[in-house]
């Protein structure tokens, strides 16, 4: 695929055109209340995997509506006092996967936390176990529009709330040290790391990799590819509902939790993204409010974006931050 959205100068002064609503901020204050008005219960089981480097346990903890949302906690064998925690939120249809599919950041010698995704699970990987016990309103199929007849039941309102209740759960085990935070994910994973990062407001830095659910005016409009193509696809059945889909969406845009981004940042994006494209990365990376940022940018790649290589330039990140 050759380049197809603008060109790099102008993606690095791009401004997405998405209304932020006006009760954004009460919207998801309320969200979060009502999120902790369930106990956190926040329980680390040890599972034996006959890893040699790292101690796994397998975790659970109250997410939205105080549903049971599961994780994994890796920790390098030898820990004992409190160390720096990566908090990792995985891709679209993805789970936590097992644990031998996360050793990078145990390896560096921090504790990781690999959150599942509620519902998700069952496309790649290792698979997921956690369960979305709300329904909602038609949906094409996916999840891109469970729940688009409103805020208030819109599938990433859960997963968004339960990505915030996994930062509180992983700050609690004892080997992991708060004050030293770091959201990141790739894809939707990315998506969730930044609306972390816009609701969290002391995390040590932020990470999303060509992050997903960002801009969608324009990634509805300007890609045809799955998951964002699910929208149009709903919008092709229910006709006259763009703007009330829009409206919805405008409470989930990482380009408003960006603008609330309040920790150092690197992103990464691909020019030949078909999936996320790169104008609609940049546009979150644009509105991130912290001052210390910056953007990895692969030319000739699509949605893979950097792959290992961008995962060799967190870890250099990172060096100086944790």
């Amino acid at each position: 695929m050759a380049l197809f959205d603008l060109p790099l100068d102008e993606l690095r002064a791009y401004r997405s055109a998405s209304a932020e609503p006006e009760d954004f901020d009460a919207f998801w204050t309320e969200t979060l209340r009502e999120a902790r008005g369930h106990d956190l219960d926040a329980r680390f089981e040890p599972v034996e995997t006959g890893l040699a480097t790292v101690r796994v346990f397998d975790v659970t903890f109250a997410g939205f509506g105080g549903h049971p949302v599961k994780g994994w906690l890796l920790l390098p064998a030898d820990a004992d006092e409190p160390l720096p925690l990566i908090v990792e939120f995985v891709g679209y249809g993805g789970g936590r996967g097992l644990p031998h599919e996360h050793l990078l950041w145990a390896s560096t010698g921090r504790a990781h936390f690999v959150m599942d995704t509620r519902g998700q699970g069952s496309g790649w990987g290792g698979g997921g176990a956690t369960a979305d016990p709300v329904g909602g309103a038609p949906a094409y199929p996916g999840f891109m529009t469970r729940g688009i007849d409103a805020p208030e039941n819109y599938y990433y309102r859960r997963v968004f709330t339960d990505a915030v209740r996994a930062v509180e759960a992983a700050r609690a085990h004892p080997l992991t040290d708060p004050a030293r935070t770091v959201a990141l994910g790739g894809s939707q994973g990315g998506g969730i790391a930044l609306a972390v990062g816009g609701l969290v407001p002391d995390l040590t830095a932020v990470a999303p990799d060509v992050p997903f659910l960002c801009d969608f005016p324009r990634a509805t409009t300007l890609t045809d590819r799955h998951p964002y193509r699910e929208i149009g696809a709903y919008l092709k059945t229910h006709r006259g509902r763009s703007a009330d889909a829009l409206r919805t969406l405008s409470y989930f845009d990482g380009v408003h939790f960006a603008a609330r981004g309040r920790a150092p940042a690197l992103f990464s994006a691909a020019l030949e993204d078909l999936t996320c494209p790169p104008s609609t990365v940049f546009a979150a990376f644009n509105a991130w409010a912290h001052g210390d940022k910056d953007i990895e940018v692969y030319e000739f790649n699509d949605h893979e974006g950097g792959g290992p290589y961008q995962e060799a330039a967190k870890v250099r990140w990172l060096s100086s931050r944790l």
